[in-house]
Order: structure tokens, then sequence, then C-alpha cells
């Protein structure tokens, strides 16, 4: 799918005209286009990149296969950018989709594969409000970066929610036995955002340096923000992940407290029956010369010391705080 939003003085002045007027409109003074090349076929592929266009045939193969990286490169008459849109759902988790940016003097191309919510953003944006001005397709480049790093925004709300999910499930009572698959489920997912994000921060820091001229100085600043928005995911991410650690730390103590406690509980039951026992177990022995055992007084007095014993132990215990 072809999208084409043609530009003379400034404002919109034609919405998806056709390909056949698209060569005269570029050499038309005052006029910037945009063309968003959406899974595009070979015949558009063909007539805009190749014969209107004139791309080098890498650029055109760089569109054409995807790249795992971010890519700033600058040639004569336009400037390449290789930037990964993101997507996040619980279910499907962090996807990204290449979309290429060739931002020339008068013209801005955008190409990917898949439906990009960047791009129907900024599309909306500018087909809305046909009376505002746009000065340059450095301006259109910037609202779709703009709306790239906003998709983030949800990503983020949910891992912050998880996040948030864990340190409650770590402090509340009893042992949460899916508490660790969790962990690390929500680490890979933020190690993962990570590497989606630092490089294009690196990308987007080099393209508001002002090396090249298709991007304007007044462009500029607006970019250097955009940058610092992306390490401030980059380090929140961070934050999130030596938290999530911390959070497990504090699980994994807990969790050895309360193994202590039943220990202890256990151990402090056994040493209450060590009197009964030692009692019990000596004067079971039937020994041939136990005179005692024929007394009437015996009995009785047996069992008093067992109580006290069992009593003192009790006591004992409920003073070291064992119990």
């Amino acid at each position: 799918m072809v999208t084409t939003l043609v530009y003379r003085n400034n404002r919109l002045a034609v919405e998806n005209p056709p390909t056949s007027m698209l060569a005269s409109l570029r050499e038309e003074p005052g006029v910037m286009m945009w063309i968003d090349l959406q899974d595009p076929s070979e015949k558009h592929v063909k007539r805009i990149m190749e014969e209107l266009f004139q791309f080098h045939p890498l650029v055109i193969e760089d569109c054409a296969t995807d790249s795992p990286f971010p890519k700033l490169e600058a040639y004569d008459d336009y400037l390449h950018l290789v930037m990964h849109a993101v997507d996040y759902s619980k279910t499907d988790k962090f996807t990204t989709t290449e979309l290429d940016l060739i931002l020339g003097k008068n013209f801005l191309v955008t190409f990917h594969r898949q439906p990009l919510r960047p791009i129907q953003a900024a599309l909306d944006r500018y087909v809305r409000s046909p009376n505002h001005p746009v000065r340059g397709p450095d301006r259109l480049a910037h609202t779709i970066l703009d709306y790239m790093v906003d998709a983030y925004q949800p990503a983020l709300a949910e891992l912050r929610q998880e996040l948030e999910d864990i340190e409650f499930e770590a402090l509340r009572e009893g042992i949460a036995e899916e508490l660790f698959p969790r962990v690390l489920t929500l680490r890979k997912e933020l190690s993962l955002l990570r590497q989606i994000v630092r490089p294009q921060r690196q990308t987007v820091v080099e393209l508001a340096q002002g090396k090249t001229r298709f991007i304007r100085k007044t462009i500029q600043p607006y970019l250097r923000d955009l940058g610092d928005d992306l390490i401030r995911i980059e380090s929140q991410a961070a934050s999130w992940s030596d938290q999530l650690i911390l959070s497990f730390r504090v699980f994994l103590n807990k969790s050895s407290h309360e193994a202590g406690e039943g220990i202890r509980v256990l151990t402090s039951l056994t040493a209450l029956s060590i009197p009964p026992l030692l009692i019990g177990g000596w004067f079971g022995m039937n020994f041939e010369h136990m005179d005692i055992l024929g007394q009437g007084w015996a009995y009785p007095a047996t069992l008093g010391v067992t109580l006290l014993a069992t009593i003192g132990m009790a006591a004992f215990i409920r003073r070291r705080g064992w119990l």
C-alpha cells in the first residue's frame, strides 16, 4: 500500500495523487512530499525507489531485508535511517518492526512491511490538519520518531505493573511457588527492552548532532529531547532490573526466615520431649536391682520429676524466644 502526502508551500495540497504525477510534482518548486510504502509490491518499489528517486541499490536492499540493528548512513542527496518500532503485549511480549526512513531535501520516504502505529498516527495527524504548516521533511521524520518513542509507554506501564505485582507477592504471607519463573521472565523482558532502546538512542543522538545537512538546526533540539527520552527509558529499565533482584532477595530472605522459624519450632518441640524420654527410658529398663519400682511413692515421684523437668525445659525455651 502506498500513501502519499504532497505539500505545496508547507501546506498539504494533494493526498494520494496518481503515481504517474509524482515525477512532475517532485520537480515543482516549493513542493515537498511524504511517500509511505507499506509492504509495497515490486512494481511500486521499482517505480518509486528506483526510477523516481533513484536510490542506491544498497538502500533498496536494506529496505527489503530486515536488519537487527539501527542504521544511519548519509548519501549525497538523502539520508537513510533504519529504526525499529516496538509493540508490546502480555501474550506476544516485545515485537519489533523495521522502519526505514529516507530523508531528502524535499521528500521523505518511509518503508515498512507491517502496519505501524507511529506511521498511522502521523498520517492521521497531518491529514486531519491540512492547514497546519510542515516546514521540511525533517519535521515529518521527527514526528514519526516521536510517536515511536511514545509507543514505549504502554510497555513501560505493563512492565511497571508486573514489577509491583512481584514485589507484593514477595512480601505477602506464604511462599509464592510461581514467583521465581515470573522474576526470570520479567528480567528477560527488561534486558530485551534495553537491547532495543540502547542502539536506537545512540542513533538518535548521532542524528541530533547536526552532522548532516538534511537535519535543520531548528529540529536538532527536538531530536536531542527524543534522545533524552530514550536514555530515561533505558535507565528506567536498568533501575527496574535492579529493583527486581532486590525484591527477589527479600523474598529469599523471607523464605529462609520462615524455614528457620519452622525448624526452630520443631527443635523446641523435640527439646520438650527430652525429659519424658530420658526418665521413661531409664525406668523402662526394668533392671533387676531397681528396688524403687516396688515402692508405692515411686510412680508419683517419677511423674512429678518428669513434669517439673518438662516445665523447666519449656520455661527455658520460652525465655530464649524459641516458642
